[in-house]
């Protein structure tokens, strides 16, 4: 029998049933405890009584630390133009770090019903847009876009994720029709740092599974990949070959990319943030941003 490990604590895990829907708590047998088991693990076993026995674990296509969560297909990138502050660099560096590990971001901006002008969330969701993201522009508090959320995440396993403070506690509670005490801790995501908890995949239509993150006020793509692999991370990039194929679009001679931001395809708020994941000061910019 098929099965998606849909809780995971310390201590215990639950499963559902991908036939059924129904929910077993597991036995995970002896020798697979080497390989770790974690929500959105795809696995096989039988039923006995009333546990799950695992006797099989799907070979993963990716596997996150915060939350602990396999297989992720998309991650909702919950942000807010205003309260809190709409952070741009932050944003960045989820980008770089989902595509990193092979997760569809779609960004959503939330609260509009805060903005009284939107000139500025219109000017974000064009420079996304050109770079070659999905984005959309909801309302919880309104309950305005959810439908569209759940036709983006529909069959997929997905997180959702942002800074604290941007109500992704509250679409979550609006894709499950049900008010969920979801607690956000704000946490700096640095060097040795992660935090292992217990995650739950929810349920919200057939073989769709929404998780929860804690709210981050720091991501840094380079914790996950070598600096010289961001600038295969940044999409809009990729469009351009520069004279030397590692090009990391820094001090290079011959740079495509660089060419592309001083002539306007690339937005110099997306190409800053590069730099500054790279941590490299181009003084060039500023003639031209």
């Amino acid at each position: 029998m098929k099965a998606l490990v849909t809780y995971r604590s310390a201590n215990a895990s639950k499963v559902t049933l991908l036939d059924s829907g129904e929910v077993y708590n597991t036995i995970l047998l002896k020798k697979l405890k080497k390989e770790g088991l974690y929500a959105g693990d795809y696995v096989e076993g039988r039923i006995e009584g009333e546990h799950f026995v695992i006797e099989k674990i799907a070979k993963r296509k990716n596997l996150l630390k915060r939350p602990p969560v396999a297989n992720v297909d998309n991650a909702l990138i919950i942000m807010a133009i205003k309260n809190p502050d709409f952070d741009n660099y932050l944003l960045d560096n989820f980008l770089a770090v989902y595509a990193y590990f092979g997760i569809e971001p779609i960004v959503i901006f939330n609260k509009i019903d805060l903005l009284e002008d939107r000139s500025e969330l219109e000017k974000w969701i064009t420079i996304y847009q050109n770079a070659g993201y999905k984005i959309d522009a909801v309302s919880a508090l309104e309950k305005e876009g959810i439908e569209r959320i759940k036709s983006y995440i529909k069959g997929q396993i997905s997180i959702l994720a942002g800074p604290s403070g941007v109500g992704k506690s509250s679409i979550l509670s609006l894709l499950l029709g049900k008010e969920l005490k979801v607690s956000e801790v704000s946490q700096k995501l640095g060097r040795g740092r992660h935090t292992t908890t217990a995650v739950t995949l929810y349920p919200f239509n057939h073989h769709s599974f929404v998780a929860d993150t804690p709210g981050f006020s720091k991501v840094e793509a380079t914790y996950f990949m070598d600096p010289k692999e961001v600038r295969l991370y940044f999409r809009e990039f990729l469009a351009y070959s520069c004279k030397f194929p590692d090009c990391t679009h820094t001090n290079e001679p011959g740079c495509e990319v660089k060419e592309a931001v001083k002539r306007g395809e690339i937005a110099c708020e997306r190409f800053k943030s590069y730099l500054k994941i790279m941590r490299y000061y181009w003084e060039e910019l500023e003639n031209i941003c």
